[in-house]
This record gives C-alpha cells, structure tokens and sequence, in this order.
C-alpha cells in the first residue's frame, strides 16, 4: 500500500484561519496609514496654496489674491499651462490641484481643495484669502480638515461631525473649531 502525500483538509483550514487573522490586523492598519498620507498630502497642498496665492499677489498687485482657485493653475477646466500667463491663468500650480474643487471635483490624494480671495473694499485689491480641504469621504479618506489664510498659518479641524464640506468662508480658519497644526 503507497503513502498519500498532500495536506489533510485540517491543515489547510488551520492555514486558511492564520491568514485571516493576519488579514484582520493588517488591514485596519494600511487604512490608518493611508489616510495618515492623504492627510500629509493635504496639508502639502495647502503649502502649495499659500505660496501660490503670495506669488498671485505679487505678481498682480491690482488685483491681490486670486478670486478662484483655478486661476492659480492653468485656468478653469484646462490641465496644462497655456503659452501665455494670464490673470485667470497663472500657472502656479497643477492644473489636477486647481481644478479638483470647484466647488466639488474629483480631489487629490482623497481630498478636495477650494481657495477663495475676498475684496476688502469696492473696488479695491483682494486683501484676504482663505484656502480649504476636506476628506472626499469621511474615514476612508481622510479625517481631519484643513485650511489657511493669507497669514499661512495651517490649521486643522478634527472633524467631529463627519463633515466633508471645504470651509473657504472668511475669518473662519482662525476659529473654533480649527486648532493650529503642530
């Protein structure tokens, strides 16, 4: 009589229900470090608002901040820097960065962005910004909220309600709820 070789349908399932337990552990883990790089990836962005809007104003000292985030890149809808750089097309940033939020897109890293420059009197040169982000979908994504304004400070919302709305309303990064980032 020969000898079998293989595994018994016992081992195969001890080795099945090792995997899974570690699959179990490991998971949650890689969405926590994904979301924590998301999170980086935002406030980069951010950065890169910042800048860009300083370099905006400098640039355009008639008009100060830009209005709308996708005069910050190549203009609205387009992806690549035309051959002349214009107001509305400034080319200071990506064209995905400057298009992805207005108001809502298909973001960036798993977050969406929006940058608003407000006019402090009639007439005159936009004196203040605020730049925003927010998780495209609440803790799968991202978790916390991001903005700045024009004095480049970055702050941080931990999001208590889940929202996924970009905050680009006026004086409202330096408020409650926002912290600033350490």
């Amino acid at each position: 009589m020969s000898k079998q070789k293989g595994f018994s349908l016992i081992e195969l399932l001890i080795v099945v229900a090792i995997i899974l337990i570690i699959a179990a552990i490991a998971i949650p883990n890689l969405l926590r470090a994904r979301i924590a790089a998301n999170e980086s990836s935002a406030v980069s962005s951010i950065r890169t608002i910042n800048t860009a809007e300083v370099s905006y104003q400098t640039s355009n000292p008639a008009i100060g901040y830009a209005t709308a985030m996708s005069s910050l890149g190549p203009g609205a809808g387009v992806f690549v820097c035309p051959a002349a750089v214009t107001p509305l097309a400034a080319c200071l940033i990506d064209g995905v960065l400057s298009n992805n939020g207005n108001p809502v897109g298909n973001g960036k890293s798993g977050y969406n962005f929006n940058a608003t420059g407000k006019v402090g009197a009639a007439g005159a040169a936009n004196v203040l910004y605020q730049a925003g982000s927010a998780p495209l979908s609440y803790n799968q994504t991202g978790v916390r909220r991001f903005c700045s304004a024009e004095d480049g400070v970055i702050h941080a919302d931990p999001n208590g309600g889940a929202s996924v709305a970009v905050d680009v309303a006026t004086g409202s990064c330096a408020a409650a709820p926002y912290a600033v980032l350490n």
